[in-house]
């Protein structure tokens, strides 16, 4: 089956369920499955790339009524409860983000052209606020946006433009850096922006393997990208961060060869596009990295003294277990991590005590039997010794 086919076939999967539902009561029975015919919203595809001549992604003009399987995956409704990242600036470093990009506004500095849109769609994530026309929210609606290039003008990334896009967002004091970019070369430049970051207190969070890229003109097999690393997400001190979709596996299999550091929803994503009310439907680790950017956003607005160390950790330690640990904003948010921040600690488990020494247990119970016994034998005297003085002792009926 053709890239193209595969990839229609799941935007029509994931985008069944987007129509608004009525609210159920407690308990009630699932809702049935669309009836044949019925109308379904059907959301176009974010490009990967734009090939020379292609022109720039259009505002969509289809709008996701309902919600996306994202969000109960990731128990944003509780997350949202506890915090919505208000007053933390995530860096978008990135193909731009467009000015008037829906759920966004008022929110944005740096705010450019994105010709992709892939900047525009992965900031939604991250921090749209909830709009009465659609159920698509990003996961920390509060925090702020600072928009910086990490690809030239046709939303191809190097190596250059993202390190100077993390140097900048770190001097200019965003707290969580987040780039869609998962690039094999630029390793040294890649890791001193990552330190310099972190230096500066923030957390570098990136996609551990690229995006899958569309089919070639007449070649039915899709691309597959090298086993990587990938930087910056390799660099020491970054958050890499792999996809998984609706049914919990990853959609092309296993994590690439760098293992990740966590994982997080990435296929069927939904999205703003590049200006408009519309959204997209997109897939891949880059989205998954905005995800969990968007947690670290709420877990430094809960949390604003830890270090990027200490966030990460946090999200690591509290992540659902499994290959490779899954995140979990509410327990992120929830859990005690005790005196060490970075270090999440369970309840200590129940101890039976050692069996105590039995030798002074078993004299103290030796000398109470005694000084029980004298005290009986001190008593029946007592009453004995008058009654036999009083009888001269000699026994009744004698004398």
């Amino acid at each position: 089956m053709r890239s193209s086919t595969r990839r229609l076939l799941t935007v029509l999967a994931a985008t069944a369920a987007l129509a608004p539902a009525p609210a159920a009561p407690a308990a009630a029975a699932p809702s049935p499955a669309p009836a044949a015919g019925q109308d379904v919203t059907v959301l176009p595809p974010l490009p990967v790339r734009l090939g020379d001549g292609r022109p720039c992604t259009a505002p969509s003009g289809q709008t996701a009524a309902g919600g996306t399987w994202a969000a109960p995956a990731l128990g944003l409704t509780r997350a949202q409860r506890l915090t919505r990242g208000a007053g933390v600036t995530v860096a978008v470093v990135d193909s731009g983000i467009a000015p008037d990009t829906a759920g966004l506004s008022g929110r944005v500095t740096g705010a450019a052209e994105d010709c992709l849109g892939h900047g525009s769609f992965a900031a939604s994530l991250i921090a749209a606020a909830p709009r009465r026309d659609s159920g698509m929210a990003g996961v920390a609606p509060g925090a702020e946006i600072l928009a910086l290039p990490g690809t030239d003008a046709r939303g191809v990334y190097s190596a250059a433009l993202v390190a100077a896009g993390i140097r900048q967002a770190a001097d200019r004091g965003a707290d969580v850096i987040y780039t869609g970019a998962a690039l094999t070369t630029g390793r040294t430049e890649l890791t001193g922006a990552v330190a310099h970051a972190t230096g500066k207190g923030a957390l570098v969070v990136a996609p551990a393997a690229p995006d899958a890229l569309p089919e070639q003109d007449g070649d039915a097999r899709d691309t597959q990208p090298p086993d990587g690393p990938y930087w910056p997400a390799a660099a020491p001190g970054a958050l890499s961060v792999v996809d998984f979709g609706p049914s919990g596996t990853r959609p092309s299999g296993a994590p690439p060869a760098h293992r990740p550091d966590l994982a997080a929803p990435g296929d069927a994503m939904v999205g703003s596009g590049p200006g408009g009310k519309g959204h997209y439907i997109a897939s891949g680790s880059s989205l998954a990295a905005a995800c969990a950017a968007g947690a670290a956003a709420l877990v430094r607005e809960l949390h604003p003294g830890l270090s990027p160390a200490q966030v990460a950790g946090r999200l690591l330690r509290t992540a659902y277990p499994a290959d490779v640990p899954r995140l979990d904003p509410y327990a992120a948010l929830s859990l005690d991590t005790g005196t060490r921040p970075d270090r999440v600690t369970a309840a200590p488990p129940a101890r039976v005590p050692e069996p105590a020494d039995t030798g002074p247990r078993n004299t103290a119970l030796a000398v109470s039997g005694v000084c029980l016994a004298v005290i009986v034998l001190f008593g029946a005297a007592a009453v004995v010794v008058p009654r036999g003085r009083s009888r001269r002792w000699t026994p009744p009926g004698v004398g």
